[in-house]
């Protein structure tokens, strides 16, 4: 969301303009989105449809908790599960609506829960009714519960963040690092003109500040000003020695996506100069698995503890009215990868559909069943022609398509070769039998056209090999 009204009317009636999804310099064209059958894990995405500004996270109990902007944008809403893909049909609970009257009477926005010094705390923001850039009057408030159970405890007004201006602010998170608690939140700073800003600060206490913020970022760059010049919806993950902050930026439409901010862990972070800004977004609007406006994430791990992504996206680029009342931003979760150095590779969103897997050689690290365009290719290749959806297909068979070419899969030719080709019909070229192999994480793919060969990394690309030869072996990632 950003500040002006004029923002409402910005996008009424007006024509999105579709964005590529670009990798290694070429353009994916768009494609059929898979079937919604479920992964391994369970997940289907979308994870959860009309959630916007989805926070995700699993607490010490063992329960995944999320909230998220509903289309209404009048309550705050709480949900648990003990698995992520179980958030999908988990009990909402609503824990607060908006007031009556007065400055938290209007639009709520991007809740996060958290908990600060043994108190379940929920953060939003919000603004007055009554119409008009009124409404727009955005600030942070807090709701407090009176017991150990967010999903079961009362909840009630504790207060309104103490921004460092009476300016539009929201976005609000909060995160530990080195024994400190930080705020992290997007503001609008007298004299800089711009919608947004991102801050951090040490904390005091919920509601107040211990030190002067730092300004982290500011919109400069091209793809942070397309329609409005935003920074906002701060996410922070640590890990390999580095500290990161993930955010939005631009208008809320097909625009929207993602920028970086990277810190060596070790670095005081209230200084500016140790963060560097990534030159360009991270994550955008994908049309080859047709997701547009992805944005305001949040990080979590999968029940294996491996990283994971939660954002929003729409499943179509045009919008009638103003995106922000546009309800199809829907909440979805996918596997987060890191490069050589340790940075995390965002790859595109990978689409409507079970999660896809990652097969890597088991013989040899660097090469991967990936793809360049239509041709199948074992190999180093960017994480999304990496990518394959396992669907089930006729009784225990399986078809494997990449996320980038959705309408198709693996075929297998009489030669030996496998290419792919349209994944309409099922035959039985295209269909394999998953059979694990030596250890949990590997895994063969048995051709049913050619009982005893299964597919392995070949001198010009993908081909069959006896089910024997341990070239047939892939390590699921």
């Amino acid at each position: 969301m950003q500040f002006t009204l004029s923002r409402r009317a910005f996008a009424a009636g007006a024509a999105m303009v579709p964005i590529a999804c670009t990798q290694a310099g070429k353009t994916m064209m768009a494609s059929t989105p898979a079937p919604g059958a479920p992964s391994a894990s369970g997940i289907v995405n979308p994870l959860v449809k009309q959630r916007a500004d989805a926070q995700v996270f699993r607490h010490d109990d063992g329960y995944y908790y999320m909230t998220g902007s509903v289309p209404e944008y009048d309550r705050l809403v709480l949900r648990r599960s003990l698995t992520l893909a179980g958030l999908t049909d988990a009990e909402e609970r609503v824990l607060w609506r908006h007031e009556a009257s007065g400055p938290m009477s209007g639009f709520i926005w991007a809740p996060e829960l958290h908990l600060v010094d043994g108190r379940w705390v929920m953060y939003f923001a919000a603004g007055p009714s009554g119409g008009g850039e009124d409404v727009f009057r955005i600030r942070t408030y807090a709701v407090v519960c009176d017991g150990p159970d967010p999903m079961r405890g009362n909840w009630s007004v504790l207060g309104q963040f103490q921004a460092p201006w009476d300016s539009f602010n929201l976005d609000s998170t909060m995160f530990m690092h080195r024994g400190t608690r930080y705020f992290a939140w997007a503001q609008r700073e007298p004299g800089i003109e711009t919608n947004s800003n991102l801050y951090i600060a040490p904390m005091a206490s919920a509601l107040t500040l211990a030190a002067k913020p730092a300004r982290l970022t500011v919109p400069t760059l091209d793809w942070e000003v397309r329609g409005f010049k935003v920074n906002e919806a701060p996410a922070v993950l640590e890990k390999n020695g580095k500290l990161f902050i993930s955010y939005s930026a631009s208008a809320t439409d097909a625009r929207y996506c993602l920028g970086l901010l990277t810190a060596d862990a070790g670095a005081d972070i209230m200084d500016p100069r140790n963060w560097t800004k990534s030159p360009k977004p991270v994550f955008t609007t994908c049309e080859a698995t047709s997701v547009y406006g992805p944005g305001h994430n949040s990080f979590t791990v999968d029940e294996q503890g491996r990283d994971m992504l939660v954002y929003h996206g729409r499943d179509y680029a045009q919008i009638e009215g103003d995106p922000l009342f546009n309800p199809d931003r829907h909440t979805r979760v996918q596997r987060l990868y890191f490069d050589a150095d340790g940075n995390p590779d965002f790859g595109v969103p990978v689409g409507n559909g079970p999660l896809p897997d990652r097969f890597q050689a088991a013989g040899s690290p660097d090469t991967w069943l990936a793809h360049e365009g239509s041709r199948l290719l074992a190999g180093a290749a960017p994480l999304p022609q990496t990518q394959f959806r396992t669907l089930p297909a006729e009784g225990d068979t399986v078809q494997l398509s990449p996320i980038l070419l959705g309408g198709q899969c693996l075929h297998a030719a009489p030669g030996g070769a496998v290419a792919l080709a349209s994944a309409s019909g099922a035959s039985a070229a295209s269909l394999f039998r998953r059979i694990p192999g030596r250890t949990k994480d590997q895994v063969r793919f048995e051709s049913v056209a050619y009982p005893g060969k299964a597919i392995a990394p070949g001198n010009n690309g993908i081909q069959l090999a006896p089910t024997t030869d341990s070239a047939t072996l892939w390590r699921v990632s």
